[in-house]
């Protein structure tokens, strides 16, 4: 990814909760997911966590109703506190 960064990490992160939302919506939550999944393990502030098109690519490859059940992420944070993502 970058050679500045701080930290970099894979995640596979499940996306099964996102099976509770309607299926209209069921993308965008899974989008909100991983951005709240990256928050919580890299330590960043809500506002900080970028998002490759990879990802939501890979989010809405299917269309709304039906995302992946997981996704692999490569997630780097950076000294000003700014983490991205990118599909792994």
């Amino acid at each position: 990814m970058a050679d500045d960064a701080i930290k970099e990490q894979i995640y596979t992160i499940p996306l099964r909760s996102v099976k509770t939302a309607p299926r209209w919506k069921r993308s965008d939550r899974a989008v909100s997911v991983i951005r709240e999944y990256l928050t919580k393990h890299m330590k960043a502030e809500p506002g900080m966590v970028k998002l490759d098109k990879t990802i939501n690519e890979k989010v809405w490859s299917r269309g709304n109703g039906k995302p992946p059940l997981s996704i692999r992420v490569r997630a780097a944070k950076f000294e000003d506190g700014e983490v991205q993502a990118e599909l792994a």
